[in-house]
């Protein structure tokens, strides 16, 4: 079993793309690989395209739950499966370069790191390039390259797409249960943040996935704030998903250090004060610095802007809203 890799597919009606997706894992460079598949009750092909592959590939493992579990505890089921030194994630619908797995491999080998993650190839459902970089179109190579040694990394938000994930197979105990407290906070960002609370990460600038988007991706690149039209929709938003994010943390707030459970309090207290405010807010500004202060310069400004003072800057939001649609790009 030595240098084995569970490689961890959750499917769900995925008959549409898997002989695809489970034809690139199978065709990989390294070939020390065994491929473990939960069903989730799919109601398609799914199930006979798995047993297909099953009983003519002796590398394939495959359960079919008796009820639906939802995408995270089925990812968690997974996790329970795992048996090789090191474990990989795959979302159903994509489709992997020959070298990804030995090259991930290769990185957290030579980082002497615990988790290793990823750039992605942005493709339609035919494969025609849509960006060539996931993490430059989400903006977040650059909080990636400036703190892939700290926690800091996936605290605020997510860095981490979980289908480029390889990992220790001991780092799984710091990371079960996964959560379900909230739908802005899922398996790969509470798997990246816990692994770099407990351990190291390290990353690979290059694409070994081609990350399909078809419309019925649980998680892609849509950007949800660019659909509204007002700025009180934007600003609901992007409090509820930090009321989601630090309430999963609060709700497990043993698994973070001392200094991080006050911080997480803090934070969970601010944006629910933050509320019932409407147009100015003259507290908690310093939870809001703390929370910010690593991130860019425009992400602060605008983001503190549109918590704490959306009155003064309504009139801006409609103005560009307006020009932005003019443009083709709302």
């Amino acid at each position: 079993m030595e240098g084995q890799i569970d490689i961890l597919l959750a499917t769900y009606n995925g008959e549409k793309y898997l002989r695809e997706q489970i034809d690139s894992i199978l065709n990989q460079t390294y070939k020390n690989i065994r491929l473990i598949v939960s069903d989730d009750c799919s109601k398609d092909g799914t199930g006979k395209i798995l047993e297909e592959y099953k009983n003519k590939e002796k590398r394939i493992k495959v359960y079919y739950q008796e009820k639906n579990l939802g995408v995270v505890k089925n990812i968690e089921f997974l996790l329970g499966k795992v048996e090789s030194p090191y474990y990989m994630l795959a979302d159903q619908d994509d489709v992997w370069l020959p070298e990804k797995t030995e090259k991930s491999l290769e990185t957290l080998k030579s980082n002497n790191a615990d988790l290793v993650f990823g750039d992605l190839e942005v493709v339609d459902e035919n494969l025609n390039t849509l960006y060539k970089s996931f993490n430059d179109y989400m903006l977040l190579s650059r909080k990636i390259n400036k703190y892939i040694d700290d926690y800091k990394v996936n605290y605020l938000y997510n860095c981490v797409t979980g289908c480029t994930v390889l990992a220790k197979r001991e780092t799984i105990e710091k990371i079960l249960p996964l959560p379900t407290n909230s739908k802005y906070l899922i398996h790969d960002y509470w798997i990246g943040l816990m692994t770099s609370l407990n351990g190291k990460l390290a990353y690979m600038p290059e694409k070994y996935i081609k990350y399909r988007q078809h419309g019925n991706n649980q998680v892609g690149t849509e950007k949800i704030s660019h659909g509204f039209k007002k700025l009180e929709q934007v600003r609901e938003h992007f409090i509820n998903v930090k009321l989601g994010v630090f309430g999963t943390y609060v709700e497990n707030n043993e698994k973070f250090p001392t200094d991080l459970q006050k911080q997480n309090t803090e934070a969970l207290d601010y944006y629910k004060m933050l509320q019932n405010k409407r147009n100015f807010n003259f507290k908690g500004w310093t939870t809001f610095h703390k929370l910010y202060k690593n991130e860019t310069f425009k992400y602060y400004i605008e983001n503190f802007m549109i918590m704490n003072m959306p009155l003064i800057v309504k009139g801006i939001f409609n103005i560009r809203y307006l020009i932005l649609k003019m443009m083709g790009k709302r």
